[in-house]
């Protein structure tokens, strides 16, 4: 199991999850994608975008303005 890590800060809807779309796309099974976002509507369109694709949200924080997700790639 890896960690990869992915900035997203100062990006709007859609991009965050353009970019978290392509890089799961480069991981493994079991591979962890750790996001960093400042988008106020950044958890509602992770929530949905890994429910969507199956994947697993592991831990979702939120401090100063940036939210920190870490995603973990299901088969």
């Amino acid at each position: 199991m890896s960690q990869t890590e992915l900035d997203c800060r100062g990006l709007s809807c859609p991009m965050p999850i353009v970019k978290i779309s392509r890089a799961v796309k480069e991981l493994g099974v079991g591979d962890e994608l750790r996001v960093q976002a400042s988008d106020p509507s950044f958890r509602a369109d992770l929530e949905a975008w890994v429910t969507k694709m199956g994947h697993a949200l592991k831990s979702f924080e939120s401090a100063a303005g940036v939210q920190t997700a870490i995603i973990c790639k299901q088969a």
